[in-house]
C-alpha cells in the first residue's frame, strides 16, 4: 500500500489539508517511515482499527476482524498460492455476489481485477488489517513460490483460443504473473520475451548478464505476448509497429512500475520490460558507494547557483540513478526544480518532471526552452542530444540556471569533445560547465561464495600490472553458490571518473584540445581514471579483474 495512494484518499475525504498532506508525504516518502504509524503520530487516527474502518467506509466494503478467523478448506482453495501471495489476497466467503477477498492492498484496484481475470470469478474486496491478510496467506499458502510446474501444466491446455481471448485466461495470467515476480525477486532489471521461429525465449537482466528461464511452449509466443500488451495498455491488434506502455502494479506487496516497448520481428513481437522497482533502487546520494572525495565535490557542485555538470557512460551504466539522487538532495522547499527526461522513470515528489514526447513535437530542446519560462532554480535535462538541446542548457546556465545532464562518451573527457562536435563554441563550454562525471556498474563478488586466488601473468598484463607492482596484494574471485545462482556475482556498484573543469582545463577546452590531451592534463592534476578506480576496488575485494577489464 503506497503512502502516496493513502495521503490521497485522507485528502479526498476532507480528513487533511493539503499542508498536513505535504507533512505526511515527507515523513512517508522522503524518510521512509510507515504510513499507518505516522498517522497515528499526527494524532489523525487513534489506532489501526480506526483507519482500516476508514478505508473501508471509502471503498464501500465489508470491515473485517480476521484476528480468529478460520475459512474453510474449499473457499481458500480457490485461489491458488501463487496468486494468493502475488497479489497479497486471501478469501473470505463465497456467496451469489461472487468472492469476498481481504487484500494487503485494498487502496489498489487493479489488484480486483486482475485477479477477476485470474480466476475468472467476480471478486467482492474485503478490507482487515494488512498484518491479519499476511498472517494468513502465510498459513495457509506457505512462502514457497509458485511451481512453474504447475503453471505449464495449466498452459498445456491453453494456446487453443485466438491470442486476444488467451490473454486474459487463467494459466496466461498465471504464467504472466510468475514471471514478473521471479523477475522481481531476482532484482531483475529487465524481462525479455523473445519469439523465434522454433522456440520462445524468456530472459532476464540481473546485475547486467542476461540469464534465460525454462521457456514456455513456442505456440504460446502470441498469447503471452498479448496478455503483457493488455497490461501495459497497448493495443494488441497492431502488430506491425513498435508500441510504448506502462504496467504499475504490486508484487508480493512491493509497488513496481514497468516501462513496456514492442518490437515487430520476423517471427512475431519481441517486448521488453524495464523494471523500475523503487525497493532495489536507492535514490539517496550517500548510499551509492561513492568515495568520499567525489561525495563532497558533487555535493559541493549541485549546490552552485549556476553552471552545467554532466554525468556520461553508455546505456546501463546508473546515469539516471546518480542523478535522481542529486535531484533529492536539491529538493528543497525553496527550489524549484523540473526534468525533462525520455521517459520519467521515477516519480520524484515535489520536482516538476516532463516525459519528451519526440512524436508530439515536444523535444528536450523544446522543454528545455519552456522552462525557462517557469522560473526554476534547477533544470535536468535526460540528454544532451544535438546542438540546440546543448546551446539553451548552455543560455539557462549563463542566465543563472544549475543544469544536470547525461552524455553517451566514453570517459569524462571526451564529453567535451563531444559537445564541440555538436557545434557548441569552446569558450561557451568553458565559461558553464562545472564538473564531468564519467561512470561505469560493476558486478561484485557474492560475499557468500568469495575467495582468494592468484590470477595469472597474462591477465594482470592485460591491467597494465607486474608481479611487482601487486606487491603482495590479494585477489578475489566468486566460486559460484545458490545465493548468487552460481555466478559468483551479486549486487553492483559504481567506478566513477571526475574531471573537475579548473582553470587550466578550461584554457585547454578553448584551445580545442583533443581528448587525449584533456585526459592527460585531468590525470597530472589529480583525477582518478575509471581504470584506477576499479582496480581500488579490486584491491579492496570488491569486485574481480574480469569485471574491471570489460568495463574500463
Amino acid at each position: 500500500m503506497t503512502p502516496q495512494n493513502v495521503i490521497d484518499m485522507l485528502e479526498s475525504r476532507g480528513v487533511i489539508d493539503s499542508g498536513v498532506a505535504e507533512g505526511l508525504s515527507q515523513d512517508c516518502i522522503h524518510n521512509g517511515k510507515e504510513i499507518l504509524q505516522t498517522l497515528i503520530d499526527y494524532g489523525i487516527y487513534q489506532n489501526e482499527d480506526q483507519f482500516w474502518a476508514a478505508v473501508a467506509e471509502e471503498l464501500g466494503a465489508d470491515h473485517f476482524d480476521l484476528s480468529t478467523y478460520e475459512p474453510p478448506p474449499s473457499v481458500i482453495n480457490i485461489i491458488p498460492a501463487g496468486m494468493a501471495r502475488l497479489y497479497g489476497a486471501f478469501p473470505i466467503t463465497l456467496d451469489a455476489r461472487g468472492l469476498h477477498v481481504a487484500f494487503t492492498d485494498p487502496l489498489n484496484p487493479q489488484l480486483v481485477e486482475d485477479l477477476h481475470f485470474g480466476l475468472g470469478k467476480q471478486v467482492v474486496p474485503v478490507v482487515a488489517r494488512r498484518s491479519q491478510v499476511q498472517a494468513l496467506i502465510d498459513k495457509h499458502y506457505g512462502n514457497a513460490a509458485p511451481s512453474i510446474e504447475d503453471i505449464f501444466g495449466g498452459l498445456a491446455t491453453a494456446g487453443k483460443d485466438s491470442p486476444e481471448v488467451e490473454a486474459n485466461s487463467a494459466p496466461i495470467v498465471k504464467f504472466v504473473d510468475l514471471v514478473m515476480t521471479q523477475a522481481i525477486k531476482e532484482k531483475a532489471s529487465d524481462i525479455h520475451f523473445e519469439p523465434f521461429e522454433h522456440e520462445f525465449k524468456i530472459r532476464y537482466r540481473v546485475d547486467g548478464a542476461l540469464y534465460e528461464m525454462a521457456p514456455p511452449p513456442v505456440h504460446l509466443a502470441n498469447s503471452v505476448i498479448s496478455r503483457v500488451k493488455v497490461m501495459s495498455n497497448m493495443n494488441i491488434a497492431e502488430r506491425r509497429v513498435p508500441q510504448d506502455g506502462r504496467i504499475m502494479t504490486v508484487v508480493n506487496g512491493k509497488p513496481v512500475d514497468m516501462r513496456v516497448n514492442s518490437l515487430p520481428t520476423q517471427h512475431g513481437e519481441s517486448v521488453v520490460l524495464r523494471v523500475l522497482d523503487r525497493s532495489s533502487v536507492n535514490l539517496d546520494l550517500e548510499h551509492l558507494g561513492m568515495p568520499t572525495y567525489l561525495f563532497d565535490y558533487i555535493t559541493e557542485t549541485i549546490e552552485k547557483p549556476n553552471g552545467i555538470f554532466i554525468v556520461t557512460g553508455p546505456t546501463g551504466a546508473g546515469k539516471t540513478t546518480t542523478l535522481y539522487a542529486c535531484l533529492r538532495r536539491i529538493n528543497q522547499i525553496d527550489t524549484k526544480v523540473l526534468t525533462a527526461e525520455d521517459p520519467v522513470e521515477y516519480e520524484l515528489d515535489g520536482i516538476m518532471q516532463v516525459p519528451v514526447n519526440d512524436a508530439v513535437g515536444l523535444t528536450f530542446a523544446k522543454a528545455l526552452r519552456s522552462f525557462l519560462r517557469q522560473d526554476p532554480d534547477k533544470i535536468m535535462v535526460g540528454e544532451m542530444r544535438d546542438m540546440e538541446t546543448a546551446q539553451i542548457a548552455i543560455q539557462a546556465s549563463l542566465t543563472g540556471h544549475l543544469v544536470l545532464s547525461t552524455l553517451h562518451t566514453n570517459d569524462a573527457a571526451g564529453a567535451v569533445t563531444r559537445l564541440v562536435d555538436m557545434g557548441v563554441q569552446p569558450f561557451l563550454i568553458s565559461a558553464t560547465l562545472e564538473g564531468i562525471l564519467a561512470q561505469r556498474l560493476l558486478r561484485t563478488i557474492c560475499k557468500n561464495c568469495k575467495a582468494p586466488y592468484d590470477p595469472s601473468l597474462s591477465i594482470l598484463n592485460q591491467l597494465g600490472l607486474s608481479q611487482s607492482d601487486i606487491g603482495g596484494k590479494q585477489f578475489y574471485t566468486g566460486a559460484g553458490c545458490d545465493k548468487c545462482g552460481g555466478s559468483g556475482y551479486k549486487g553492483r556498484k559504481g567506478i566513477y571518473e571526475l574531471l573537475n573543469v579548473n582553470d587550466p582545463i578550461r584554457d585547454l577546452i578553448i584551445e580545442r584540445a583533443p581528448t587525449l590531451v584533456l585526459k592527460q592534463k585531468a590525470v597530472e592534476l589529480g583525477m582518478m581514471t575509471l581504470r584506477e578506480d576499479g582496480l581500488r576496488n579490486i584491491y579492496d575485494g570488491e569486485t574481480s579483474i574480469e569485471e574491471v577489464l570489460k568495463y574500463t
